[in-house]
């Protein structure tokens, strides 16, 4: 067997293609959660704590040029080392709804299982052997 052929037959298994679709829907799910937190949550947040933008919180490490100006974006384009830690806690926050969604998602799933009854089992067919001994038993009941 080639290695098309094995490489083929490993990326259409059920499987890889059911991780493909989550990745996929994964990083849409993303996106979502990130304008929520940054588009919803962090301005309520900043709001409740006197009007703060976390993701514009910092610490300069370096000494910035002359004529630089202190926010983020021209300190970290100027080539100042910067400690982004209000970044850090958006990101955080973000984690922390992402989880605790998808804890949520499972949390259904796992009920949706349970509610749902098995479908019963099919009877197996009996063995051919077996067969041929009752048919035995049968006939020399008759006799």
């Amino acid at each position: 067997m080639g290695l098309m052929t094995e490489f083929r037959e490993f990326a259409v298994k059920g499987n890889v293609m059911d991780l493909a679709v989550g990745v996929i829907i994964g990083a849409a799910f993303g996106k979502i959660v990130d304008s929520l937190v940054g588009d919803v949550i962090m301005p309520v947040i900043g709001a409740i704590f006197g009007k703060l933008d976390f993701s514009n919180l910092f610490i300069v490490l370096g000494s910035p040029p002359p004529g630089t100006a202190m926010t983020l974006d021209a300190l970290k384009k100027a080539g100042v080392p910067v400690l982004a830690y209000g970044n850090f806690i958006t990101v955080a926050v973000n984690f922390a709804i992402l989880a605790f969604i998808i804890f949520l998602m499972v949390r259904m799933v796992n009920r949706l299982r349970k509610q749902a009854p098995p479908p019963p089992a099919a009877p197996a067919p009996t063995p051919e052997d077996v067969v041929l001994l009752r048919e035995i038993r049968d006939s020399l009941r008759k006799a």
